[in-house]
């Protein structure tokens, strides 16, 4: 996986993505901020992904890990790609 995509945990639930992309633009050129989002309420689940559009810039944003950011202290660190479940295998688990 790319090394300049960023998971940001710990993140308020009123943080917005300009907000992130204010923050981190700081350190680098970004290519994308998306806060994700709860499929059901469409209210943020309280972490984000920042991809830059080189790894040096997402590296040096490291740093921000602790910082605060709309009255939280967030956590910042490399996404690593979480592996997938096979389709429906959360529905087999129930029974």
């Amino acid at each position: 996986m790319a090394q300049n995509k960023l998971f940001i945990g710990n993140l308020s639930f009123r943080a917005t993505e300009d907000e992130l992309t204010e923050v981190f633009s700081q350190h680098g050129e970004l290519e994308e901020v998306k806060i994700i989002l709860d499929r059901e309420t469409g209210r943020s689940r309280g972490f984000a992904f920042v991809t830059f559009t080189d790894e040096a810039a997402a590296k040096a944003a490291l740093t921000l890990d602790g910082a605060a950011v709309n009255g939280r202290d967030i956590r910042v660190s490399i996404a690593t790609e979480r592996p997938r479940r096979p389709v429906g295998a959360h529905i087999a688990n129930r029974f």
